[in-house]
């Protein structure tokens, strides 16, 4: 278990400088960091992947480059299950569809999640048993990818993680264009998912409205990680109907237990240069927009490297496989997607639809019960903007309306009508 204090981001951990991206051009997976295996003690070595580009900072001289174990800093199921509550609900998602859309071609997104799935005690999730299913956005085998196959392993073994009888739907899109991603999206509701989980970004543009009836579907939510380059708004994120998830760093005590949570300053969030501010959020009344547009991140979950998960890799990546530490808003996003197909799933035992509008919603239970559902986050900053830039109390531009607290949130969720 973790202790108080957890360690600090891996030494050399590196900023990318990010550009905004138009929608022709392509996109990357969101900032995932691999803390590799200790190397000395002083800590471990990471790699760093970024939206558009990514640097490498390679390990010092060692005799293996296969990571056999999980590093002993990364969080595992059990204890973000516990940390958030997950343990307290006795439903997995049976019954729902998680969309996971990424790009490229991981060819071992299966395989690793079998290890992933022995390595933590997981039921297993494969192709025949009905668990896990592989799309093509286009209908063909994608190119291979090492760098979105760290993503994809990330998305999917934590979207298990936290329901693990949800079936995981992968959706590979042709390339990293976000006309194919969005593309995927629209592919993985016509392959039966109910919450589709967006793990990449683009920078906001003025034909960005145009896209946004993409991520409108009856009885399916929508959720996109909001970057990790700090203050700065992204899409999908910012799309009204799409949930922005943004990032903190997350505390255990001694024994295992929540403790607390900070802004991670990677967080992306801000105020939209082109989305007007949907109902929900104007009847919320967040602060700080006498224009009227758009807030993100809507809601948030652990995102710092250093307070990272365990994944598993076996593609590699920069002469490395097996095992690594993963950070970034696309961590909390597959994760926030298992709690809707957890919610989901109870709300069709309760012969009730699957949610829809679901942005809406969460604000609605915000109003009345934002210190039941969710974890406040009222410290941390992501930049050097004022108000907008620091976490606080009610909504924020930093972590949006907190962190879930499973078990009242779902309870919520399922007894709307």
């Amino acid at each position: 278990m973790r202790t108080e204090g957890i360690r600090k981001a891996a030494l050399g951990l590196i900023i990318v400088l990010t550009t905004s991206l138009s929608f022709s051009r392509p996109l990357s997976a969101q900032h995932a960091i691999a803390n590799l295996p200790r190397l000395t003690a002083g800590g471990e070595s990471p790699i760093s992947f970024m939206r558009p580009h990514y640097l490498l900072v390679m390990p010092q001289a060692t005799k293996t480059t296969t990571t056999s174990t999980p590093p002993i800093t990364a969080f595992t199921p059990a204890q973000i299950r516990h940390a958030y509550g997950f343990d307290l609900v006795s439903n997995q998602g049976a019954g729902q569809v998680i969309g996971i859309v990424d790009a490229y071609d991981d060819p071992k997104a299966e395989a690793d999640l079998g290890v992933f799935d022995a390595q933590f005690g997981l039921p297993a999730c494969t192709s025949a048993n009905g668990c896990f299913r592989k799309v093509y956005g286009n209908g063909r085998v994608p190119a291979a990818n090492p760098n979105w196959a760290v993503e994809i392993a990330l998305d999917v073994e934590w979207a298990h993680a936290v329901a693990p009888k949800a079936t995981i739907l992968l959706v590979e899109a042709p390339s990293n264009s976000l006309s194919d991603l969005i593309n995927g999206a629209v592919v993985a509701v016509r392959n039966g998912a109910s919450v589709v989980s967006m793990s990449w970004t683009a920078g906001e543009w003025s034909g960005e409205t145009s896209q946004d009836k993409n991520f409108v579907s009856n009885g399916v939510t929508y959720l996109a990680a909001s970057g990790d380059a700090g203050t700065g708004v992204a899409y999908p994120a910012v799309s009204p109907d799409v949930i922005g998830v943004g990032g903190t760093s997350l505390t255990l005590s001694a024994n295992g237990a929540y403790q607390g949570e900070t802004a991670w300053n990677g967080s992306g969030g801000g105020i939209s240069v082109y989305e007007r501010e949907p109902v929900f959020q104007a009847q919320f009344g967040i602060a700080n927009d006498p224009r009227g547009y758009r807030g993100v991140p809507d809601v948030s979950y652990d995102a710092n490297p250093g307070t990272g998960y365990a994944i598993y890799d076996s593609v590699g990546v920069s002469g490395y496989a097996g095992w690594f530490q993963v950070g970034g808003t696309s961590a909390g996003t597959p994760q926030w997607a298992g709690l809707i197909a957890i919610s989901n799933s109870l709300r069709v035992a309760a012969r009730k639809a699957n949610l829809s509008s679901t942005d809406t919603t969460l604000y609605t239970l915000a109003k009345t019960a934002i210190n039941s559902d969710f974890h406040a986050v009222t410290s941390g900053t992501n930049g050097a903007c004022g108000t907008v830039c620091t976490a606080g109390a009610g909504y924020d531009y930093v972590t949006g309306l907190g962190t879930p607290q499973a078990a009242t949130i779902v309870a919520a969720l399922v007894a709307q009508k």
